[in-house]
Order: C-alpha cells, then sequence, then structure tokens
C-alpha cells in the first residue's frame, strides 16, 4: 500500500488547488442555483469537484469517490476519496469566508486522512491516522475545558437545535453551556480542533461532511461520535469535544 504521507501531501495539495479556485469566485458576484432539496449549489462548487475527481482518477485510478454535487464512483481498492468541494455554501455565496474545501480518504476502518481548507482564512487543518493533527504545519489539539458551564459550544444553525426531536436535549444543552455560536459547517470542528472552541454539535450532517472529521479530531486529542455514541461518519449526526466535556454531552443528548 501506498505510504500514508504520499496520500496526505497529494490531498493537502489539491485543497490548497481547490482554495485557488474558490477564492476566483469568492467575493465576485457568483451565482447561486438551488438544488432539489433547496441547498445552494454555486459554479464554484462544480469547478471545483470535477477538478479534485479528475485528479484522484488520474493519479489513483483504482479508488472509490463520494463527491456532493456528482455521486458516487466504485473502485476495486478498499479505499474511497470523500470530498466536499465548497463546505459552507451559504457562508460562501455571502462572502463570509467560514466556508471550506474538504477532502477525506476512507478504508475499511473509516477515516485515513482528513483535510479541512479554509482558502479565505488561510488555515488548513488536517490529519492522518497515527500522525497527529496539525493546523498550518503546528500541531494542535482540543482544549482542556472540563466544565460544560466554562465551554464554548459549536453548531452550525441555533434553529436546528430547537426543532424535534432535538429541543428538550438542545435546550437543556444551551443552557449549561458557557455560550453559544454559530459559526458552524465544518469551521465549528477545526475551532474545536485547534482548542479556540470546546463542543461542537450537529443533528444532521452528510458523509462528505462528516468524513474529515473523526480523524482530525482523534489526532487532535479529542473525541468525534454521532449522537449515539458511535464513530460512524454515515450515521447523520455528530459531536466533537474532548473527552471530558463529550462524556457530559453524551449524557444530555445520547440516544
Amino acid at each position: 500500500m501506498t505510504d500514508l504521507q504520499t496520500f496526505l501531501d497529494f490531498a493537502l495539495d489539491c485543497a490548497w488547488q481547490a482554495g485557488r479556485i474558490s477564492l476566483g469566485h469568492y467575493q465576485n458576484g457568483v451565482q447561486v442555483e438551488r438544488k432539489a432539496d433547496n441547498s445552494p449549489v454555486t459554479v464554484a462548487d462544480r469547478a471545483i469537484e470535477q477538478m479534485l475527481r479528475e485528479k484522484i482518477a488520474a493519479r489513483w485510478p483504482t479508488h472509490g469517490l463520494i463527491g456532493e454535487e456528482y455521486g458516487t464512483v466504485s473502485g476495486s481498492s478498499e479505499l474511497t476519496w470523500v470530498v466536499d468541494p465548497i463546505d459552507g455554501t451559504k457562508s460562501f455565496m455571502c462572502g463570509v469566508p467560514f466556508y471550506a474545501n474538504l477532502i477525506a480518504l476512507v478504508d475499511d476502518e473509516g477515516p485515513l486522512l482528513g483535510v479541512m481548507h479554509y482558502p479565505a482564512l488561510n488555515e488548513m487543518i488536517y490529519a492522518a491516522r497515527g500522525q497527529g493533527c496539525y493546523w498550518n504545519g503546528r500541531r494542535c489539539q482540543v482544549s482542556d475545558v472540563a466544565d460544560l458551564a466554562d465551554a464554548a459550544l459549536m453548531t452550525t444553525d441555533l434553529d436546528i437545535l430547537y426543532k424535534p426531536p432535538f429541543a428538550d436535549r438542545c435546550q437543556q444543552l444551551v443552557q449549561q453551556t458557557y455560550f453559544r455560536r454559530t459559526w458552524g459547517d465544518s469551521y465549528g470542528y477545526a475551532l474545536v480542533a485547534t482548542g479556540r472552541a470546546d463542543i461542537m454539535l450537529e443533528p444532521t450532517l452528510a458523509i462528505w461532511d462528516a468524513a474529515p472529521l473523526a480523524v482530525i479530531m482523534q489526532e487532535a486529542g479529542g473525541v468525534y461520535t454521532d449522537w449515539q455514541g458511535k464513530v460512524d461518519i454515515r450515521s447523520g449526526s455528530a459531536l466533537a469535544a474532548n473527552s471530558t466535556l463529550h462524556q457530559q454531552v453524551m449524557q444530555i443528548i445520547g440516544g
């Protein structure tokens, strides 16, 4: 099998190139369309995913690929790339810098590596299994906050937390944390992985949103699970925190 560092270097280069494409459209009057699920998509989303698909197919033709805009390609290898060309398209289309290019490589045991690139913020956060988590080349880790009363809670949209069937549990959590911010989409996880926030919580997310998160959080010394406490990038919910806070949050929202 190819050395893990080789895969990571390839993913970092892909993420950097994705960022260059996105910045060419950022704060530049990009046209927005609505997909069938009413979520937005731009020419930048599509151009980035097409570029990533071409690069992956050329370099790793036996690998599978899952992308938000163009679906799934099965491979003959046990390895699958998962890409979200622009995570946080709503931020992107509004000219807000909290959007990312997400890339992960997954095997039968879960994510091997994950990259979160924030080109408008000049931040690259990445990790590979057993190799640590890095923020712009520096080792990073989760915070050591040990009490919900001192914790900063991130989520993508507070509205989501007040809708059934999550409302009662989430309202209890909101009341117990120190403060809340909607620095959401993947940027909330970036903040937790680098120790700038303490908890990131989402009741719903897709595999291309989740794929880089588990390995990044684990290598940053934190915990990433779904709301049932399982490490599963396909389950559709996510909780990231240090181990102490993760246990406290799970007591409230678990199940």
